[in-house]
């Protein structure tokens, strides 16, 4: 994955960055994100299909200052 300008380091997973385009993290800055693995099968390819396993995004709104 090849980032640029346009892309935002939202934190590691397991020290892997984790990058979001600005766009969308202009509108998920007062978002908390867990990524967490699940048995099942995503509907895209991607690299996890193979082991039976899908990412799935959960979020909470964070209260602002």
């Amino acid at each position: 994955f090849k980032t640029g300008a346009q892309d935002v380091l939202v934190g590691e997973l397991v020290g892997c960055p984790f990058y979001m385009g600005k766009a969308q993290f202009e509108l998920w800055q007062h978002t908390d994100l867990t990524i967490d693995v699940v048995d099942g099968r995503g509907a895209s390819f991607s690299l996890e299909i193979p082991e039976g396993k899908r990412f799935i995004v959960r979020s909470e709104v964070c209260a602002v200052d």
